[in-house]
């Protein structure tokens, strides 16, 4: 009885620090409902991780690739905590109705499972809402000895054979609230009335009881359902005080979150920041798909390869179109701001082996020196086209950053792209010498004039 001595004391020191602040109050529920939710569903089989209980919870996130009905198990056991927490102070006392409408909050609508026919043949069975079983439901043990629960036939008597049991100890003078809501739980768990959804159902309703005295409710864990099942069997053998021990210690826990939380004190668990991290996660892939390839040589020289190569001869190329109008040109290749000045026809080959796994940025430069024809100024010309590494992105530009684009690694520049990029910049080299020829031109015919 230690635990349960245990559990009184903090319950005491918990009601001399009541009433609880709204914030404090506020965030202890929100963690033992998030706790609650996946626990209780998780122990069932339910296939959501933490996180993605709690973004479906508070942000309304579905997980992908996850099924539709683990997300209906969540949301249906949701919304029958929060009409629970709802309808604590009204002192409304449990009955076989109310029990059954708890059932069909939880399960929200019918649904098939497979089952074993008599004979041993495979078979559907359809999962009703709020209605006692009208099947056997028995299950087969480890040992593969048949584990016998109450038939349908006896399932209703035996359910208000447990409320009039319920009604009588739960008015009885020095009642003891741990005692009879472990004890609810043992006894609805040996009828199991309804075809599925029983241990959620009941252990929600152990905790309304406990909740109706002013306890915190009690969470077991999912990684702790081998010691759970193992109680529960203790007691279909006659020992039930195990069980109750085991739902007292984990009172005690609850009570102890409780206190620290009436404190102002931190309410996490050790492990409850990986869990916040992979909710981040979760909330993330909702709004973003995440980076997979980012910058490293391997990434930079594919991208080389596959577009920054056919960049740089279509650059010349077209570059090469205004060598006729000066006196001399350059091609000119920068990494990180170290220039190469290769052969045209090499440029591409002799460049690739200086790109590192920090390399920033890379940048053509096709210099024209001296206009050729008489009457203009020895005026100079630049042609320039950026590419710049960053971390997760590369961006490529052309002079003043007219034009600009922006991809991840792992996206390749299409042709038109690349072509769109080279086009502004000798269009813009174009415009710079029609603007050349029409100052001459005014220049003549003012001479003329004259």
């Amino acid at each position: 009885m230690e635990n349960i001595e245990k559990a009184l004391r903090l319950k005491e020191e918990l009601d001399s620090l009541r009433p609880l602040s709204v914030e404090d109050e506020t965030r202890i529920m929100q963690k033992f409902r998030l706790d609650w939710n996946y626990h209780s569903n998780h122990i069932e089989g339910n296939s959501l991780t933490y996180g993605e209980t709690k973004a479906l919870i508070l942000f309304g996130i579905t997980a992908q690739g996850k099924p539709l009905k683990d997300h209906f198990e969540i949301s249906g056991h949701d919304e029958a905590l929060k009409w629970i927490l709802d309808i604590i102070k009204e002192e409304r006392p449990i009955t076989e109705n109310f029990i059954r409408e708890l059932h069909k909050l939880i399960l929200k609508e019918p649904y098939e499972v497979d089952a074993i026919t008599p004979d041993g043949k495979p078979t559907k069975k359809k999962i009703k809402i709020g209605e006692y079983k009208s099947v056997a439901n028995h299950v087969k043990t480890k040992t593969g000895e048949i584990f016998r629960f109450a038939n349908s036939e006896e399932t209703p008597a035996l359910m208000k054979d447990l409320i009039d049991w319920f009604r009588e100890k739960i008015v009885a003078e020095n009642v003891n609230p741990i005692l009879v809501a472990s004890e609810f739980h043992y006894r609805f768990i040996r009828i199991h009335p309804f075809d599925d959804g029983n241990g959620r159902t009941v252990r929600i309703l152990m905790n309304f009881i406990l909740m109706q005295f002013g306890y915190p409710p009690v969470i077991i864990k999912t990684e702790d359902k081998i010691n759970y099942f193992g109680v529960l069997r203790q007691a279909d053998s006659g020992l039930l005080q195990p069980f109750i021990d085991y739902i007292s210690k984990n009172l005690v826990i609850s009570l102890e979150i409780m206190v620290k939380g009436a404190k102002g004190e931190s309410i996490e668990d050790l492990d409850d920041f990986d869990k916040e991290i992979s909710l981040l996660e979760n909330r993330l892939k909702s709004v973003s798909n995440p980076i997979e390839i980012f910058k490293n040589k391997k990434s930079i020289l594919e991208l080389y390869d596959n577009s920054i190569g056919i960049l740089i001869q279509k650059f010349i190329d077209k570059a090469e179109l205004f060598d006729k109008f000066y006196l001399k040109n350059k091609f000119y290749l920068f990494i990180d701001g170290n220039g190469y000045g290769f052969e045209k026809s090499e440029a591409y080959s002799n460049s690739r082996p200086y790109i590192k796994n920090n390399t920033n940025s890379i940048s053509l430069q096709y210099s024209y020196i001296a206009f050729n024809h008489e009457g203009f100024n020895e005026s100079h010309h630049n042609s320039n086209i950026l590419i710049q590494f960053d971390l997760s992105k590369y961006k490529v530009s052309n002079s003043q950053k007219k034009r600009t684009i922006e991809k991840r690694y792992g996206e390749q520049l299409s042709s038109d792209e690349i072509k769109e990029l080279i086009n502004v910049e000798v269009s813009d080299h174009k415009s710079k010498i029609e603007l050349q020829i029409e100052k001459l031109k005014k220049k003549q015919s003012g001479s003329n004039k004259s």
